[in-house]
C-alpha cells in the first residue's frame, strides 16, 4: 500500500504567475507529483517592496500550504527566496527548496568572464545576492540590471507586444555594452521573456535560466527524504491565486499554451 505522505502534493508559490516556469520544469522531471500552485498576485509585485512585507507573505503562504498537507515547498521567486528562505526553513519540518540567479553556471558558460544579471529590484539589493556574486567574484565579472516593467508584462500576457519589446530591450543592451556574453535570468517570470530578450541579445548570448536545476534540487530531496511519489499516475495541478481568477485563466493560457483553471485563495489567507 502507498505510503499517504509520499503521495501528498508539492507547494510552490510566487509573487505571481512567473513560478509557473519552474511548474514546468518539475512536472517534466517529476511527472508523478501532484502539486498546489499560489499565485500571490494580490500582493504583486515583490520586487519593490521591503523585505519583511515579503517575508510575512512567505510565511503566510507557506502556512497555508502546510494546512493543505504538502511534503514539500517550493519557493519559485528569488526575492521571496533572498528575504525568507532561512527563517522559512527554520520554522518549517518538511524540506523547502528555494531559488537563486544562476551566477556559478553563467560563469562557467561565459566566454569573456563577463555575466550580467537580469532581475528585480528586491533580489539584487539583497543581502544573499550579494553574498553569491561575492563567493564567485574571482571566477569572472558580475553586471547587473534591474527591469523595471518585465514582471508586469508576463502577468498579463503581453510578450511579444511594441511595448515589451521597448522594456527589454534596454536593459538588456546595458549588459551587451559592457561586454556581457551571458545572461542570467534572475526572476522566475523572465523565462517567459525569452525569445524577446534572444531577439535583442543574438544567438551569440547564452541564456541562463536555473528552473530545471530548482526541479533536479527538488528530485534529490524528495528522494533523500523517501518522498518521492513511484505511481506511475500522472500527478494534478491546482492553481490558487490571491488576486482575481478570472482575469489570470485568460492570461495563464497565453503563457502555457492550454486551458486552466484558478481557483481563489480562501480570503482568510490573502
Amino acid at each position: 500500500m502507498t505510503n499517504q505522505v509520499t503521495v501528498a502534493p508539492i507547494g510552490v508559490f510566487d509573487s505571481g504567475l512567473g513560478g509557473l516556469s519552474v511548474v514546468g520544469h518539475i512536472q517534466q522531471h517529476l511527472p508523478s507529483e501532484s502539486l498546489i500552485y499560489v499565485a500571490d498576485t494580490g500582493h504583486l509585485p515583490y520586487g519593490p517592496k521591503s523585505a519583511g512585507y515579503v517575508a510575512e507573505r512567505a510565511q503566510r503562504l507557506s502556512a497555508f500550504l502546510i494546512e493543505q498537507g504538502v511534503k514539500a515547498i517550493v519557493v519559485a521567486c528569488n526575492t521571496a527566496t533572498a528575504a525568507a528562505i532561512s527563517s522559512l526553513r527554520q520554522t518549517l519540518e518538511i524540506p523547502v527548496i528555494g531559488i537563486e540567479p544562476g551566477v556559478k553556471p553563467a560563469l562557467a558558460k561565459s566566454r569573456t568572464g563577463v555575466v550580467g544579471v537580469l532581475a528585480t529590484e528586491g533580489t539584487l539589493g539583497s543581502e544573499k545576492f550579494r553574498r553569491l556574486v561575492n563567493e564567485h567574484s574571482r571566477s569572472g565579472k558580475v553586471i547587473v540590471q534591474p527591469c523595471h516593467g518585465w514582471v508586469e508584462l508576463v502577468e498579463r500576457g503581453e510578450l511579444d507586444t511594441p511595448l515589451a519589446l521597448r522594456l527589454v530591450t534596454e536593459p538588456v543592451e546595458l549588459l551587451l555594452q559592457q561586454g556581457a556574453d551571458t545572461l542570467v535570468l534572475g526572476c522566475t517570470h523572465y523565462p517567459f521573456l525569452t525569445s524577446l530578450i534572444s531577439q535583442v541579445a543574438g544567438s551569440d548570448v547564452v541564456i541562463v535560466d536555473t528552473g530545471r536545476a530548482i526541479a533536479q534540487e527538488l528530485q534529490r530531496r524528495l528522494g533523500q527524504e523517501g518522498l518521492l511519489n513511484e505511481q506511475q499516475t500522472l500527478g494534478q495541478t491546482e492553481l490558487r491565486t490571491s488576486g482575481r481568477p478570472d482575469t489570470l485563466a485568460l492570461t495563464i493560457q497565453s503563457l502555457l499554451g492550454s486551458a486552466v483553471q484558478i481557483k481563489q485563495l480562501p480570503q482568510s489567507w490573502c
